[in-house]
């Protein structure tokens, strides 16, 4: 198995019900096919550096998985009819990083 780091770039309009079930239905996309998930991470709306089908920000899900090709190829599969995605990027590792959160909110008290 290989592990991999999916990023998903969903509309800005969506309800925080509908982010929960995307998040979630790629969760159980991922452990249900070979796949399993060892971090996700939500980054939250951020700007997008160019308009992406008129819109100028995004939600964004990042995924650390260990997964196959099958694994690979339904997770591609699924994003490419889903139309609450706007983007996404799957990068394969030979080791992942699970100790840094790059887009991690810090408390500043």
């Amino acid at each position: 198995m290989a592990f991999y780091e999916n990023t998903i770039v969903a509309k800005q309009d969506l309800a925080e019900k509908e982010l929960k079930s995307l998040k979630e239905k790629y969760n159980n996309l991922i452990n249900g096919s070979s796949g399993k998930v060892i971090k996700i991470e939500e980054w939250g709306l951020l700007n997008l550096a160019n308009k992406i089908k008129n819109y100028k920000k995004g939600f964004y899900i990042h995924y650390k998985f260990e997964g196959v090709k099958n694994t690979l190829d339904k997770i591609e599969k699924t994003i490419k009819v889903d139309s609450t995605i706007i983007r996404y990027l799957t990068v394969k590792y030979k080791k992942l990083d699970t100790k840094n959160e790059f887009f991690k909110k810090e408390n500043t008290k």
